[in-house]
């Protein structure tokens, strides 16, 4: 999970809005209320679900990095288990869709050097700083870059906000806060949404935001807080092999270096440079804030391994009885992080058992219980993509190069690192408010008994770090929820324990194994919601939209206007 064009999501504050409204313009251009048909519950194998995902979190599938061995263990064997589900291949008669990757492994690194005002400071690779290149270069070297710190690093033209009004960065590496200027704020009003975190928010951003404006180089000062991840999360997720989508000869511009900075280091470079972090982050905050040059210099260097390789997407599909080209989607990750910084116990195996090979489980134990329970009316589309955690390059690739047209493909559901902790009572909706799919939800949840629940941390960007997002910048209604946080046992306070453990100490590292004594009950619970959802889609007869004013509104509707099949 992730860590996947300038959208900004406006979520829903207070109670989800829930409210079903008019459906998307029919042939013909009557309008029609949406369609929900009641669906019984699925027959879902709980024996499935811990089968994949023990097979998929072993050591023998070496963390599941794309283009490794552990990734041909992968697609062998969700091929055998899609198939045995009662699936059809679903690109053309093959299981798989290629996905051309590049891989740079970054190795020799140099400290990062910090010269001018003040005495020399050195910092060490790992524990201060971390960095990538997205060049296919041999060697990577920066010297002597001048430093600039550009506040939130956001250039939004249509809130009249440049962080890097009047500068000019060529050769010059930039040193960025994350997340938003209003992060800060209770509720979810603000320039930047408030509290939830917008694509402005995100490292993705950034960094492409640095590379257009010219910068060589572009750091972001690691908080937690505003990260929504520690230092440990960095550290593992950005060591060892990183795989990036091919570029075209029209590609835009890329810095030579992008990377993170500890917030201790950060502190030391401004302090040795006459600023204060603190005083620079509330100046930020302002709208009309001027970049600040920081009279520092910055050289580091290291090498690069660089392959080129294809990496894959498996579809399964499970042709629908009379509407067979429209098209309901399952999506979940396979891919994880492979090897990467070991554990005390020297275990450097990122086994990626919570994410997601418990979402690429939930795939199958689906595909299992909508084949047991018959074909649909719409075809079901079971997609795992993979490199989620570089970007959510699998599923932008889909989106980009779609097997079945986005234009005749109703909407989906995506499942992303499935709770572990018992059953609760509630639901996690990430991005709620969006779409008429709520209404869908809303139906799903009063069959089950349970409620809706907005995210508790809007300001952590999960909008935009699942693959739901790929489809849903392109228009496709996507919905995403989590297991909830309103544990039947313990509570609120239990479910918000579990969560700060696992992102403590599992998230992103070699200790999210599989283990044997998990609850899988709130699992179970979640499958079935996730069951009703595509099942009701696949049996309805409407075509759920965005709702007015979202960003994503015009984008579908001019999909579904340029074709003659489907929305």
């Amino acid at each position: 999970m992730i860590v996947r064009p300038a959208a900004l999501a406006a979520l829903a504050a207070g109670a989800l809005a829930l409210a079903a409204c008019e459906g998307m313009p029919a042939p013909g251009g009557a309008s029609a209320a949406l369609d929900i048909p009641e669906v019984e519950p699925g027959q879902i194998a709980e024996g499935t679900m811990k089968d994949v995902t023990r097979t998929l979190a072993s050591d023998a599938f070496e963390g599941r990095a794309p283009g490794s061995a552990g990734e041909e263990k992968t697609i062998a064997f969700l091929t055998e288990r899609f198939k045995a589900a009662g699936l059809q291949p679903g690109n053309k008669g093959s299981w798989v869709q290629d996905v051309p990757l590049v891989e740079i492994t970054g190795k020799d690194f140099a400290p990062l050097s910090i010269t001018g005002k003040g005495a020399p400071l050195s910092f060490q690779y790992g524990k201060d700083w971390v960095g990538a290149t997205y060049r296919e270069e041999a060697e990577t070297v920066l010297k002597d870059s001048e430093l600039v710190f550009v506040g939130y690093g956001i250039n939004a033209p249509e809130k009249g906000w440049n962080d890097y009004a009047g500068l000019d960065v060529k050769g010059k590496t930039v040193v960025i806060l994350v997340n938003d200027p209003d992060w800060q704020t209770p509720g979810l009003e603000g320039p930047f949404n408030g509290k939830a975190m917008t694509y402005y928010g995100r490292w993705t951003y950034k960094y492409e935001e640095a590379a257009r404006q010219g910068a060589a180089g572009a750091l972001i000062v690691h908080q937690t807080a505003p990260a929504a991840y520690g230092w440990n999360v960095v550290e593992s997720s950005w060591s060892g092999p990183q795989a990036y989508a091919q570029r075209g000869a029209d590609a835009g511009p890329l810095t030579q270096m992008n990377g993170w900075v500890s917030e201790d280091a950060a502190r030391r470079v401004l302090k040795a440079a006459g600023q204060d972090l603190d005083a620079l982050t509330k100046a930020a905050q302002a709208k009309g804030f001027k970049p600040v040059p920081l009279g520092m210099k910055l050289s580091t260097s290291f090498r690069n391994d660089v392959r080129s390789f294809l990496s894959h997407n498996v579809i399964g599909i499970l042709p629908g009885t009379e509407a067979p080209e429209e098209y309901v989607l399952h999506t979940a990750h396979w891919d994880h992080l492979g090897r990467c910084t070991p554990a005390p116990d020297g275990d450097d195996i990122c086994n990626g058992a919570v994410d997601n090979a418990t979402g690429t489980a939930a795939l199958v134990a689906l595909a299992e219980a909508h084949a047991k329970a018959g074909a649909p009316r719409r075809s079901l589309v079971f997609l795992a993509v993979t490199a989620e955690e570089s970007g959510l390059l699998g599923a932008t690739y889909y989106a980009q190069n779609p097997v079945f047209p986005l234009a005749q493909t109703v909407g989906g559901v995506n499942m992303d690192a499935l709770s572990v902790a018992g059953p609760a009572k509630d639901v996690t909706v990430i991005g709620g408010g969006k779409s008429q799919l709520d209404a869908f939800l809303e139906t799903a949840l009063k069959a089950a008994g349970r409620v809706a629940t907005p995210d508790a941390k809007p300001e952590a960007g999960y909008y935009y770090r699942s693959d739901h997002f790929a489809f849903a910048k392109l228009g496709v209604p996507m919905i995403y929820v989590e297991g909830g946080e309103d544990l039947v046992k313990g509570g609120r306070a239990a479910g918000a324990a579990a969560a700060a453990d696992y992102t403590e100490k599992r998230y992103h590292g070699p200790k999210d194994e599989f283990d044997a004594s998990w609850d899988w009950s709130g699992v179970m619970t979640d499958l079935q919601l996730y069951y009703r959802l595509g099942r009701m889609m696949a049996m309805s007869t409407s075509w759920p939209n965005w709702n007015d004013g979202d960003e994503f509104r015009g984008i579908r509707d001019e999909s579904c206007n340029a074709g003659e099949k489907g929305c």
